[in-house]
């Protein structure tokens, strides 16, 4: 089976890399609110969730039903996908087809939940996305997704829930998609929030999860609230060692 690479020419690391999980819910910043704290550590970034919209967009492209999950699980088989995991260099590629703008597009929004669900997909996915956060050549690693604090890195060092209320993730969501009314945008984001629900609970911390609540902070104050839980976990971590 193929799966996700990093373009990196890097040596292999010598140490164990930092690995940073944050997960949250739509709407709440995780994505670039990650890639920011990559960038300002010096970590790498790992967006799993274009990982899903990756394999959304190859089912489509392929005209296989994202609903049908023998189908989907029967694809992953000869699923050829890369991932940039450079904060500056970002990048997804499906064989030779660079996708990075094609997955946000609405019909792979539209398919993506359904994807995620399949419990084989998750499983299949969270290998690979281990195996790139355990090869990383930088000294750490931000990786942000779902499931990322409880399924994907459980035992990472820093784990952290970044929300935000409704009505703040809505205005966000709305920023992010000038062209669609806020009456849709709020609609989506409950229907996806709703979806992902029955996969994980991504709005309440697990035990060891710092939350950080961003409802009420700007992007910039945001990114440093969770650059300081990074620092002061760490900070921690290695006075008991």
């Amino acid at each position: 089976m193929t799966g996700p690479t990093a373009d990196t020419t890097a040596e292999p690391r010598a140490t164990v890399p930092v690995v940073v999980a944050i997960d949250g819910p739509a709407g709440s910043g995780k994505s670039s609110v990650s890639r920011a704290t990559a960038r300002a550590l010096g970590y790498a970034y790992l967006d799993t969730g274009a990982s899903y919209r990756a394999l959304a967009w190859n089912l489509l492209d392929r005209q296989v039903d994202p609903s049908v999950p023998d189908a989907v699980v029967a694809s992953l088989g000869d699923f050829d996908f890369a991932i940039g995991t450079d904060p500056d260099a970002y990048f997804v590629r499906v064989g030779s087809t660079d996708v990075t703008e094609a997955i946000r597009e609405p019909r792979v929004t539209g398919a993506v939940s359904a994807v995620a669900r399949i419990p084989e997909v998750r499983s299949w996915l969270t290998e690979r996305f281990r195996s790139l956060m355990r090869d990383t050549a930088f000294d750490g690693i931000v990786a942000e997704g779902r499931d990322i604090t409880t399924v994907v890195a459980p035992d990472a060092p820093v784990r952290i829930l970044l929300t935000a209320d409704e009505e703040a993730r809505m205005a966000r969501r709305s920023k992010e998609l000038t062209g669609e009314s806020a009456a849709a945008v709020g609609e989506a984001l409950r229907t996806r929030d709703q979806a992902d629900s029955r996969v994980v609970d991504f709005m309440n911390a697990a035990e060891g999860v710092t939350t950080v609540d961003s409802t009420h902070l700007d992007f910039d104050e945001t990114v440093a609230a969770v650059v300081d839980v990074v620092h002061d976990t760490t900070a921690r971590t290695n006075s008991t060692h």
